[in-house]
């Protein structure tokens, strides 16, 4: 039991340092960079990415016996897509406003690169409850590269933290461009990879690709 739970940690903590979808994999940029103007948005997007990484991870390795490999991705892509419809009808529901910002990148997450390369990786290989661990790990570590990011672009672009007004003026605007979000994950990344490499002993794994959207 003691090895099943370490197993279980050593796969949650992958997901958050080592195998960290932005920061090591380097997957799903694009939209990492459109919605982290706030720490609020950047949560938002990081829950419902956790959200739906864990219940297709489930997904898939209920159903992985039974699907053909030759119609495999498509066949993820509908259990993505169902999800995300799901997700983004509570988010329209319950959080408008927020919706109104960022419901279009929501909607891509069916795209992702980093829900796709864990279903054909991991859950299409595993029993339930580790694809479901993997799933949340992978999920946490990109929630948690969200509201960073979205801390430090937020308060250097617009002086704010959670949209309370911290220093009386806007340090550095570019902060809340697309450079200055790319400009942020690549410094965070640096960090990661001497945070990986000193305490984890550079264990990050290339599996799942480079660049995705």
């Amino acid at each position: 039991m003691s090895d099943i739970k370490h197993s279980y940690k050593k796969l949650i903590l992958n997901g958050i340092f080592s195998e960290n979808p932005v920061f090591r994999l380097a997957l799903s940029l694009c939209p990492a960079v459109a919605v982290t103007t706030s720490v609020k948005n950047g949560f938002l997007m990081g829950v419902a990415v956790l959200f739906v990484m864990t219940m297709v991870n489930i997904t898939v390795s209920i159903f992985r016996n039974l699907i053909n490999p030759k119609v495999r991705i498509p066949a993820y892509i509908l259990i993505i897509a169902t999800y995300v419809s799901i997700t983004d009808m509570v988010m329209s529901a319950y959080s408008r406003s927020a919706y109104k910002e960022m419901g279009l990148y929501i909607q891509l997450i069916v795209v992702f690169a980093i829900i796709i390369s864990r279903a054909e990786l991991f859950a299409s290989r595993n029993k339930v409850v580790p694809s479901a661990v993997d799933g949340f790990g992978m999920g946490l570590g990109f929630l948690a590269a969200l509201v960073v990011v979205g801390a430090v672009r937020e308060l250097a672009g617009k002086g704010s933290l959670m949209g309370v007004d911290l220093l009386g003026f806007k340090p550095m605007l570019v902060m809340i461009l697309p450079t200055g979000g790319f400009f942020v994950i690549g410094i965070l990344m640096g960090l990661f990879n001497w945070i990986d490499g000193k305490w984890f002993g550079g264990s990050g794994s290339s599996e799942g690709g480079h660049g995705g959207h």
